[in-house]
């Protein structure tokens, strides 16, 4: 017997046409035909229904993305369609449910799994009936533009007039705004009163009689300097953002101070550090660098002279060495 795959079960039968008969594949075939039935009385719902407010909202991915399972064709379908910005209800499954492809695939499942007749129609929609939904639809697109439209105009209107408010108000503000007195002279100066009282006349001191006599000068005999803001010249002092050279520049002109031992004595330290290293009772090594030498001078290296023969010296080297060993 021939193996036949069920696409509705989803697995191979070895039983052959048989399986279509069986119990497990016609409650499977009810309902996904159940679904598919409700799907469609939903959209040709909202079909006939359809207006400007209903059928056409603002697109959001997390409610119009969804699709709904064909299992005559075998794929699921969008529900909703898209235009910009829009999401058209129930547009692209009426689409596919009025399409001659859905008609077609339709006719063959029933066909294969041996449906209900009557069942049929209701998992289809007439051509005239979606004709009808697409100029409704059209219209809706257009009555929501058109109000869309309107909207902006209002708002720009009204942008518009709070703008033109806006500067009727700072007008009248400026207009009622007097004008400030002007001083006559050094010696007399009134006293303005609101905000004209930063004015230099009113920092003057008033005398007696409500005239200024002179410029107040107390702001000079409190001590107090002034703060001096921006570039100053510093003659070496400070450091390289004001101004200054730095030290390292400073050093090569003078040359005067020094900053840590020079080279020579860099050098000195280092061959001391390398004598310390070596034993102490070896050839030379009491040798007296800072005695005054000559030409006629006799280098002293230790135990070894100039006269006699080097292995004296071994010889008594050890001799020496083994009497300080009995002694320990």
């Amino acid at each position: 017997m021939a193996v036949l795959y069920c696409r509705l079960c989803r697995r191979s039968a070895f039983t052959g046409r048989r399986h279509r008969y069986s119990v497990g594949h016609r409650r499977r075939l009810r309902e996904a035909l159940a679904q598919l039935q409700e799907a469609t009385a939903a959209a040709r719902a909202a079909a006939a229904a359809a207006d400007a407010a209903s059928a056409v909202r603002r697109y959001d991915p997390t409610e119009h993305d969804g699709r709904v399972w064909c299992p005559c064709c075998g794929r699921g379908v969008r529900r909703d369609g898209r235009r910009g910005g829009l999401a058209l209800l129930q547009a692209e499954l009426m689409r596919h449910l009025a399409g001659p492809e859905h008609r077609r695939e339709t006719a063959r499942f029933w066909r294969e799994n041996r449906a209900e007749a009557a069942v049929r129609e209701r998992c289809l929609v007439p051509a005239e009936e979606y004709e009808r939904f697409a100029q409704a639809l059209e219209r809706a697109l257009a009555e929501h533009q058109r109000r869309e439209e309107e909207r902006i105009l209002q708002m720009a209107a009204d942008i518009r007039e709070a703008e033109r408010r806006q500067r009727e108000t700072v007008q009248a503000a400026l207009q009622l705004q007097p004008e400030p007195e002007l001083c006559a002279g050094p010696s007399v100066c009134r006293l303005p009163a609101g905000p004209e009282r930063d004015s230099p006349c009113a920092a003057e001191k008033p005398g007696p009689s409500g005239m200024q006599t002179g410029p107040d000068l107390a702001w000079m005999e409190s001590g107090r300097a002034l703060t001096f803001i921006g570039h100053q010249e510093t003659e070496g002092k400070g450091n390289v953002h004001t101004g200054a050279k730095p030290p390292w520049l400073t050093e090569e002109e003078d040359g005067s101070k020094q900053i840590g031992p020079s080279y020579e004595e860099f050098l000195k330290h280092k061959e001391k550090q390398k004598l310390k290293k070596l034993p102490v009772e070896r050839v030379g090594a009491n040798f007296d660098h800072t005695c005054q030498t000559s030409d006629s001078w006799l280098p002293s290296f230790g135990r070894v002279w100039n006269h006699g023969r080097r292995w004296q010296s071994r010889h008594q080297f050890r001799t020496e060495s083994g009497e300080k060993k009995k002694k320990v």
